[in-house]
């Protein structure tokens, strides 16, 4: 009988699998690709998933080593998500043993079993009286047993003090045989009869017309984007479609772009729906984690909802998968697998035949330019919902105009009116700290980090200087490092100053910050909003986390400090992002019966990207910008790849990529032909970031196939290459950011 060979792909950054014997006393037979093995790896042991049994390999089998164990007595990775695995590693050049750690929970990955949580659970003994004599004295024994007998089922341990359960109690219950205990697994809840725990809210026109869309290609895969102003109800679209899902026996994947919607988005979809729902996002910790991931798995759950790594959560009876603002570059993941999770739910939903919806307010231009040419169908509601109105636009020009803070006074004037009228302001300032850096007024001198090519950013009420692209920190000076004079000056305006000097002009109103500083204690978020959403007039005043999906109705005013960053940028996307960004911060403003208005601050009133977008709207913005895509064949009209390269000393980053550039040009040259330009090596934008030298160089293809075929051979060749064991190198396919 020939040799049987266990091929193995392992957590590592090398695209390649590894062969082993299987372990003692495993039959081959049973073994299925999916299945974990602990396996031997140079002097460690590493958690290792089967890709297939051959009879062949090019390892000399005396060299060759077994597996030390069979971890699942079946695969606990589904086929299709085996399958989205695999065109995620082949797609984004990366290693298929990597891919398959990222898309799976934690505790598999460290070869936990693929079992549900097994838990204590108290309940009564069968036979106990209540009035048992030995009982007739302790009161609290007697409140514990009468509680438990309300229980048939058992009480789980972890619920204890939410009955008002005393585990002294329970031990001295145990001691005379009047409870039990159990080690079990929680039960699956049963699904219930009526999905819907309150009404629905009727759609209006537009609202159904894209719900009869969607719901119309529920037999097959059938992209749509619904393009919905702010306001309109997009939401309840969600809602409803989840519902017919829910009704088909199916389950529905909702995936949203931050951590700070979950709650807000779990508590709407549980007030109406009497469905199971898995929530996983990267603050869950693993033991929830895995349950949830095995409760879609298993259909135990009938809605997951999640941020972008939520995708890889294999479902039982998959239904619909919708992606809430579709446009938010959260879904990219900048390291390691760099996947952008709207574009693989759209493989997914290809794969396993079902319908995917886009939502956004300001949809991304490659997702506008499939709209437009027929590859998802365009689902549009220009109106808000209830029939609130648009808010209006103003833009007011700075030039020449004291800035208190960052805060002019007409801008001044218009916030303590609105606050006057008993409503609510959004004042927007995309930097967060108190000031973007720190000045000495007599020689000039800038804080700037020892390890970026960036200045440190002032936080005065922690009386540090911080870096926000390394981290590093450090204590303000008292004197000027440079000449040794007091007269530092904070230069610019964060988050944190406008906080600051809002209060001393508002002092009869609360100034509530939401920027990542504020937020950073467990439940600072929901606290935040709480107190927003009781109406009282204030002032929010934060960064694009304030933009995204939320529902402040109080809120008529919308401040936007600094909205010409966007306009000045070397990377093409900048504008787009800026655009967006205006939208939906202004999208937060007079959302109920009161009308909204929204300021823009700028030194450039008349700059033609501000005017179109503030006179015309966003759509009539985003058609001019994908018309300047084309004539300059930026993407949708070609398709990237970035290789980066970082080392500790200056040059070998630049080496490496000279090395590898003229590598691209022998393959460009073999394959004849072709639509691809190399740009590069050039110093990445921010040449120096946290002690390693950056560069990068980019690969432009009129066609997706062709940068393809140069990649697939292109990384071979780099894997090999000597220089490349002298930096840290990656390759990013499809990139949102150039920087």
């Amino acid at each position: 009988m020939p040799d049987v060979i266990l091929r193995l792909a392992l957590p590592s950054p090398l695209r390649r699998l590894f062969d082993y014997r299987a372990p003692a006393g495993v039959d081959a037979a049973q073994l299925q690709p999916g299945m974990r093995l602990r396996v031997p790896f140079g002097r460690r042991e590493m958690i290792g998933v089967l890709i297939e049994v051959t009879d062949h390999t090019d390892v000399p089998l005396d060299k060759l080593r077994p597996a030390s164990a069979l971890l699942d007595p079946t695969s606990p990775i589904p086929e299709s998500m085996f399958k989205l695995c695999l065109w995620t590693a082949q797609y984004y050049q990366h290693g298929l043993g990597d891919t398959l750690s990222w898309a799976l929970p934690v505790l598999l990955r460290q070869g936990e079993p693929a079992e549900a949580r097994q838990e204590r659970f108290w309940q009564i003994a069968p036979g106990a009286q209540l009035d048992d004599p030995r009982i007739a004295r302790a009161p609290r024994q007697r409140e514990a047993l009468t509680t438990l007998a309300q229980h048939p089922h058992g009480v789980a341990h972890q619920l204890l003090s939410k009955l008002q359960l005393s585990k002294d109690s329970l031990d001295l219950l145990l001691a005379k045989a009047l409870v039990t205990v159990e080690v079990r697994r929680h039960a699956p809840v049963e699904r219930h009869d009526r999905w819907l725990a309150q009404p629905e809210l009727p759609l209006n026109s537009e609202q159904r017309a894209a719900f009869e869309a969607v719901r119309a290609g529920f037999d097959s895969f059938h992209a749509f984007l619904l393009a919905g102003v702010t306001g309109s109800g997009k939401t309840e679209v969600y809602l409803q479609l989840i519902r017919e899902t829910l009704e088909a026996g199916k389950q529905a994947l909702v995936l949203i772009p931050e951590i700070n919607l979950g709650p807000q988005t779990l508590a709407r979809f549980e007030q109406r729906f009497n469905a199971r729902i898995a929530l996983l996002h990267s603050a869950v910790n693993d033991r929830e984690r895995l349950d949830a991931w095995l409760a879609a798995r298993d259909g135990e759950a009938d809605i997951i909802i999640g941020t972008r790594s939520a995708l890889f959560t294999p479902m039982k009876n998959p239904g619909l998968i919708i992606i809430d603002e579709e446009h938010d570059g959260s879904y990219k993941q900048q390291e390691g697998l760099r996947y952008h999770a709207r574009d693989l739910a759209l493989v997914r939903a290809r794969q396993e035949n079902i319908p995917i919806l886009l939502g956004s307010a300001t949809p991304s231009l490659e997702s506008l330019h499939n709209a437009y040419t027929g590859r998802y169908g365009l689902l549009r509601l220009e109106h808000r919902a209830g029939g609130a109105q648009q808010p209006k636009f103003m833009r007011l020009d700075v030039k020449s105009r004291p800035l208190d803070s960052g805060i002019s006074g007409p801008m001044q004037q218009a916030i303590g009116q609105t606050l006057e009228r008993g409503q609510q302001v959004l004042v927007f300032l995309n930097r967060r700290g108190f000031a973007p850096t720190l000045l000495c007024h007599d020689c000039g001198w800038l804080s700037e980090c020892p390890r970026c090519d960036a200045r440190t950013t002032v936080h005065q009420r922690s009386g540090e200087l911080r870096c926000h692209h390394c981290g590093h920190v450090e204590r303000v000076p008292r004197q000027c490092p440079k000449c040794g004079t007091k007269d530092l000056r904070p230069v610019g305006a964060g988050t944190e100053r406008a906080e600051e000097r809002l209060t001393t002009l508002f002092p009869d109103y609360p100034v509530l910050r939401v920027d990542r500083d504020s937020t950073s204690r467990k439940d600072a978020m929901n606290q935040l909003f709480a107190t927003i959403q009781r109406g009282q007039p204030c002032i929010l005043v934060g960064t694009q986390m304030l933009a995204k999906g939320h529902h402040f109705p109080r809120v008529t005013l919308v401040s936007i400090l600094d909205a010409d960053g966007g306009l000045f940028s070397g990377d093409f996307r900048a504008s787009e992002r800026m655009a967006q960004l205006i939208v939906q911060v202004a999208g937060r403003a007079g959302r109920a019966e009161e009308p909204g208005k929204v300021i823009i601050q700028t030194h450039l009133a008349e700059h033609p990207l501000l005017v179109q977008l503030t006179e015309q709207g966003y759509f009539a913005f985003a058609e001019q910008a994908i018309s300047e895509r084309r004539a300059a064949g930026l993407p949708p009209f070609s398709h990237l790849a970035l290789l980066r390269a970082e080392a500790h000393k200056p040059g070998q980053a630049e080496g490496f990529l000279d090395e590898a550039c003229s590598a691209a040009e022998q393959l460009l040259a073999q394959m004849g032909p072709n639509s691809i330009e190399l740009l590069g090596p050039v110093p990445a934008p921010m040449e120096r970031r946290a002690g390693r030298y950056r560069a990068q160089l980019l690969v432009q293809a009129g066609a997706r196939a062709q940068l393809h075929r140069l990649l697939n051979a292109w990384m071979l060749q780099l894997e090999q290459m000597p220089s490349g064991r002298q930096v840290r190198w990656s390759l990013d396919v499809d990139p949102v950011d150039l920087y």
